[in-house]
């Protein structure tokens, strides 16, 4: 069955599948709804859970018309009870659609300006940052991306913000640069996930911090831009972690101070916006790493610093967030193909200075940042899936989020496909 309600542009679907004749009923507080909406009939129970991207299920209840909606119930299976009055909905996990995000695991301490990266167990390593509390951090943790959750591990050998981190291909992390309270850092130093701890290792050429670092397909990391002692820079080099060394490249076109960047598929590392000496950017260059060089290309919808850029498995660019006189919780996507962007569905949260990082199920991984409310420890997944439709499908063109869609006239841009 697919419903669909059309009010506007925006377009939102997802898969769900029903159980007759049966409730959740929980002996714990980890199933309970975490809201309740009066709906007149189970098709506008189905909209509202819709309109609320962590709601996983719902429960309809015909005599009293409470649609309950849940966001923990992924596997409550023994918990489902027969009652004739009521009706179970499930969302199939993965089939939202546009691309969605949903909360997760918050870390152990809100953090901004620090780094992560996805390791070759599908665990993320996020480092150092500053929590507007202790200030500058040195500690490190892990996100399980199986329960949702954090651990703590090692800490660095140095407090540092704004440094950037990489995976290398002997599956180590490479931490660079940053700054401290005392000076810019040069320093660089490795982290082992299978010890869990930290090794210091040569310096970069230049201090610098608000950098970007990419791992190359040849296994070397570029470092571009950031600032350093003599202000913004557009110099880049490169890591051999075959020899510990560092090389200076080329240089990017412009200036670039908390900008963000990405390895293609095709090898290429695209850079996006920052911050020069007198203005946030839209532009982006593409590096090329066999010649050294750098070329510019399409231009992102808006300026912005201080975001995070990730590829799709599809080899598109998700990029997220950030800063440009305001906090931005949008988000858009880069087409290699074509050099073009395009806008994709906004974070639950705007945030700045945040993390992103790639899942091994294709899923991006958002951890803190800041807003206007302060510094953040919650973290958030984007979703690519592109919503193919099944059995059943639930469609709403809808602006916005809404509590009560049944307000709705069934009569303008609805419609039952059965």
């Amino acid at each position: 069955m697919i419903i669909t309600q059309t009010v506007g542009e925006d377009i939102r679907s997802e898969q769900m599948s029903l159980i007759h004749d049966s409730k959740f009923q929980c002996a714990n507080t980890t199933c309970l709804p975490f809201i309740n909406v009066i709906t007149s009939n189970i098709r506008n129970c189905q909209f509202a859970c819709l309109g609320q991207s962590q709601c996983t299920a719902a429960t309809f209840h015909r005599l009293t018309s409470n649609c309950e909606l849940f966001d923990n119930m992924l596997n409550q299976n023994g918990n489902i009870l027969a009652d004739v009055d009521a009706i179970i909905i499930y969302v199939i996990s993965g089939t939202r659609f546009p691309r969605e995000w949903t909360m997760t695991g918050n870390m152990s301490v809100g953090r901004n300006w620090h780094a992560a990266s996805t390791l070759a167990n599908g665990f993320v390593l996020v480092a150092g940052g500053w929590n507007n509390i202790d200030n500058y951090l040195n500690s490190a943790e892990l996100y399980n991306p199986l329960t949702g959750t954090w651990t703590v591990v090692g800490s660095m050998s140095a407090v540092r913000q704004r440094h950037t981190a990489a995976t290398l291909a002997n599956g180590s992390v490479l931490v660079t640069g940053g700054q401290n309270s005392a000076t810019i850092l040069d320093s660089a130093e490795l982290y082992n996930p299978s010890t869990g701890t930290w090794t210091t290792m040569g310096h970069m050429n230049i201090a610098r911090y608000a950098h970007t670092a990419s791992t190359l397909t040849n296994g070397a990391v570029l470092v571009t831009g950031g600032q350093g002692n003599g202000g913004y820079l557009h110099s880049a080099e490169l890591y051999d972690p075959l020899t510990g060394s560092w090389a200076t490249t080329g240089s990017m076109n412009a200036e670039r101070y908390s900008h963000a960047a990405s390895t293609l598929a095709n090898g290429f590392v695209l850079v996006t916006g920052g911050n020069s000496s007198s203005s946030y950017l839209n532009s982006a260059d593409l590096y090329d790493p066999m010649r050294g060089t750098w070329t510019t290309t399409g231009n992102m919808s808006v300026t912005r610093g201080y975001h995070t850029a990730s590829t799709l498995a599809d080899g598109s660019v998700l990029v997220v967030g950030g800063y440009n006189g305001g906090y931005l919780s949008g988000a858009e996507l880069y087409n290699p193909s074509t050099d073009t962007w395009t806008t994709t569905r906004s974070m639950n949260a705007a945030r700045s200075s945040h993390t992103a990082s790639i899942l091994a199920d294709g899923s991006v991984l958002i951890t803190g940042g800041q807003n206007s409310a302060g510094v953040l420890n919650s973290a958030e997944l984007y979703n690519p899936s592109t919503g193919e439709q099944s059995s059943y499908s639930a469609m709403l063109n809808i602006s916005g989020t809404s509590s009560a869609p049944e307000s709705i006239p069934f009569n303008s841009g609805n419609s039952i496909d059965t």
